[in-house]
């Protein structure tokens, strides 16, 4: 194969893995909340947007973009925990209240974020400049940072969910709540650190994805259907099945993204997700 055409061919693995990368920051968080603890957080995606948000400030006011990811994990997380104690933990078993409430709660921050910032985009600098040859092809570095940052993220959280103390009592709160109380565990503090994780985790996303992206305060609107589709066809409670989700739904999307018009590809990507639902409904690595 000629070189420019393997060029072409590997310039199209680094842009899925790419997409896949983005698909499972956003995605983990959710994974969290909606395959481990049975809550739709309808407020998932204004976390991204609040993550993204976090660092240009920073990054506005003189500090660096990792200083500002550092920020918008410890603000994504406060929000958890307010959330988390305020509302939710009064409806865990109401789960269209948590729809509801999280619907309300993405619109007052949409709101809150165009009251205090405009509807001008925001901007974010990339931390890594430059681009690096493959194959007399150029691309991003920092696209290669974020592809390493994603998988490095869900190797982490896999750990804290096998080898922790707090990984061993969220999973045994998960499978019976009423024994994980006989045995001694506080339920209710699990919980909330879970959704504080799982919050941090999505500001996290957000604050990678902010030097690639239109920062807007609607942006987090179109992040969230696509986490859905991933936590859903790769399994409700499977970090495994987020990688394997994302990487079914951000692979056929980029390679369908360079034959069809993304209107489309978005449709027969929507059919793809329904077909594996309907094939294998408890998703490809089921928990």
């Amino acid at each position: 194969m000629p070189v420019k055409g393997f060029a072409v061919y590997f310039e199209l693995v680094l842009n899925i893995a790419t997409t896949v990368s983005v698909l499972m920051l956003i995605a983990l968080g959710l994974a969290i909340v909606f395959g481990l603890m049975n809550i739709l957080n309808m407020a998932h995606g204004e976390l991204v947007t609040v993550g993204a948000f976090t660092v240009s400030l920073v990054q506005v006011n003189g500090g660096s973009f990792w200083l500002g990811v550092v920020a918008a994990m410890a603000v994504g997380a406060a929000l958890g925990v307010l959330l988390e104690r305020g509302l939710i933990r009064f409806l865990y078993d109401r789960p269209m209240g948590v729809i509801l409430v999280t619907w309300g709660v993405s619109l007052i921050i949409q709101q809150g974020l165009l009251l205090s910032f405009g509807p001008s985009p925001q901007i974010v600098y990339t931390p890594v400049e430059g681009s690096i040859e493959f194959f007399d092809s150029a691309y991003p570095r920092y696209r290669l940072v974020l592809i390493v940052a994603a998988f490095l993220t869900v190797a982490v959280t896999g750990l804290i969910m096998a080898r922790t103390r707090f990984g061993l009592d969220l999973r045994t709160v998960i499978q019976n709540r009423e024994v994980a109380e006989i045995l001694g565990i506080d339920t209710r503090r699990v919980f909330m650190i879970a959704f504080a994780g799982s919050s941090a985790l999505a500001a996290l996303a957000g604050a990678l994805v902010a030097p690639m992206t239109k920062i807007v305060p609607t942006m987090g609107a179109e992040y969230l259907a696509p986490s859905f589709f991933v936590v859903i066809v790769g399994g409700a409670g499977s970090l495994a099945g987020t990688v394997a989700g994302s990487t079914l739904i951000g692979g056929l999307r980029t390679v369908l993204d360079y034959q069809v018009p993304s209107t489309l590809s978005q449709a027969l990507v929507l059919i793809a997700a329904v077909l594996v639902v309907r094939l294998r409904p408890r998703g490809l690595v089921p928990a």
